[in-house]
């Protein structure tokens, strides 16, 4: 039934700053975009992220840190959070050994979105076959 990640979707009261702070901790600029709207295509398999302008978020939508974590795998966990901390995120989890071949570790960037990153050994052996 689920056949894969489409669209992560971050909310964000400042659009433009969020797509600024994004465009630069990705190195890339968003391949789509409309006021209030910005996507950007991620990594091996082009995943999206995509930043919307909270005044169109759905009702009772959390104002803060909150819901689900979604993970992108990283080659290096500990440059990754170091990098995302320099930048102004907060962090949401330490750094946790979660078994061999899992690392992950997770922020809160300026806008209140959680950002989980991981090392993922399953993702590197899907990747290659």
């Amino acid at each position: 039934m689920l056949r894969g990640l489409t669209t992560v979707s971050f909310w964000a009261a400042d659009h433009a700053a969020a797509k600024n702070w994004y465009t630069e901790l990705l190195g890339i600029d968003p391949y789509f975009e409309r006021p209030g709207y910005a996507e950007f295509r991620l990594g091996d398999y082009q995943h999206e992220l995509g930043l919307i302008d909270s005044r169109y978020a759905p009702a009772g939508t959390a104002t803060g840190p909150a819901g689900a974590v979604v993970y992108w795998h990283v080659d290096d966990v500990t440059a990754a959070l170091q990098k995302l901390l320099s930048m102004g995120a907060k962090e949401y989890e330490a750094l946790r050994e979660r078994g061999e071949g899992f690392v992950t570790a997770s922020v809160v960037d300026p806008f209140g979105n959680i950002l989980g990153i991981m090392y993922n050994r399953h993702y590197l052996e899907v990747l290659g076959s």
